[in-house]
């Protein structure tokens, strides 16, 4: 799982059947401390997010097409499942 910020949203003319009706998002992987992490990537949208939004992105393909209810052969490797409000870490880690 990834920790992102959405940064666009995807216009797609034509895409796999599969994906008919459903919103994909660009996401900008972050440290914990809310910098950027990486290139950004994209996403199937499970949670009507939008440009902005803090969200857990599903890394894993089976957890990704489970979350926003695809079939099971659809090819989705990674979808936004979740709106993250805060992050509070221990003293110690980082």
């Amino acid at each position: 799982m990834l920790i992102a910020r959405v940064v666009g949203e995807l216009t797609a003319t034509r895409k796999h059947p599969s994906h008919e009706g459903r919103k994909l998002l660009l996401v900008q992987p972050l440290n914990l401390d809310g910098t950027d992490r990486g290139v950004a990537v994209l996403a199937m949208d499970a949670v009507d997010a939008g440009i902005g939004d803090r969200v857990l992105v599903a890394t894993d393909g089976f957890a990704a097409i489970t979350a926003v209810g695809a079939p099971a052969l659809s090819p989705i490797d990674m979808a936004v499942i979740g709106f993250i409000d805060q992050i509070d870490l221990l003293p110690g880690v980082s």
